[in-house]
């Protein structure tokens, strides 16, 4: 079997050794995730007006900033993460980021009866997505990353 071994700063352990399947699944996963938040960003830098409307329907101050911080980080972390560079910090900004955005925009308890089902399904989605993170969080970026090539 070929191995890969990287140090995983800030693990127990010094080393850990991958399979090259299991790497290669590692690098896959974090693009996928990394995919969503990059394309969002874009898509949020491009009609920032409408965004910050969005945002102001959820009664947040300041909808021109935080749509534009909103962007910013989900393109900057998106990269990052896929990229596998401070991996954990950005699955970490990403996961705070998407759990926020899940309370505020997608309360499926508080929704028409006839919303409610689409926002507890978006709310569910999100944790999914929060849970695929937090691995990255934990595990860091994997051995085909720029993380790896650090240590």
């Amino acid at each position: 079997m070929n191995t890969l071994t990287l140090n995983t700063r800030g693990a127990p352990a010094a080393t850990t050794a991958y399979s090259t399947p299991a790497a290669a699944a590692l690098l896959a996963a974090r693009v996928l995730l990394a995919l969503m938040f990059v394309l969002a960003g874009l898509n949020k830098f491009a009609g920032l007006e409408g965004t910050a409307a969005y945002i102001a329907s959820g009664g947040l101050p300041l909808p021109g900033l935080l749509a534009f911080a909103t962007a910013a980080l989900e393109v900057a972390a998106g990269l990052a993460l896929a990229a596998g560079w401070r991996a954990r910090w950005a699955a970490g900004a990403l996961a705070a980021f998407t759990v926020m955005a899940s309370l505020l925009f997608h309360a499926f308890w508080a929704a028409p009866a006839e919303a409610a089902y689409v926002q507890q399904l978006m709310f569910m989605k999100n944790l999914a997505i929060t849970g695929g993170l937090l691995a990255f969080v934990g595990f860091g970026a994997g051995p085909l990353s720029l993380d790896a090539r650090r240590a």
